[in-house]
């Protein structure tokens, strides 16, 4: 699991520099997929259909507060932003030449084609 220093350790109680801000934001982020990560054991590691069902919901959640994080990081750092946009552009890019759609790709969505059962 990742261990991150303690952003405030040492500060006396302030209002935080944009910069700051951007890095407990990205703290935050961690923390998220961290949680995400441990969520997704516990549903993996269960037969209980209520607990896989309860701690997959929150585990979804927390899935949309990554979302709501990262755009709230792009609007304070357009520059990482376009970063981001660059590394989603390669990708889509080697996705294209694979034949491959990013919305048919994700998972759940995936649905067999005459193609993909002929491969098998």
């Amino acid at each position: 699991m990742p261990s991150f220093a303690n952003p405030f350790q040492g500060n006396v109680p302030r209002k935080m520099t944009k910069e700051e801000l951007i890095q407990s934001i990205r703290l935050d982020i961690a923390g998220e997929l961290e949680a995400i990560f441990l969520y997704d054991a516990h549903v993996q590691a269960t037969d209980i259909e209520l607990a896989k069902r309860v701690i997959g919901d929150i585990r979804d959640e927390e899935k949309a507060h990554v979302g709501e994080l990262m755009t709230l990081l792009h609007a304070l750092d357009p520059k990482e932003a376009e970063h981001f946009a660059s590394g989603r552009a390669e990708v889509q890019e080697m996705m294209a030449e694979l034949g491959l759609h990013p919305a048919a790709n994700r998972e759940g969505d995936a649905k067999p084609t005459v193609g993909s059962l002929l491969d098998q």
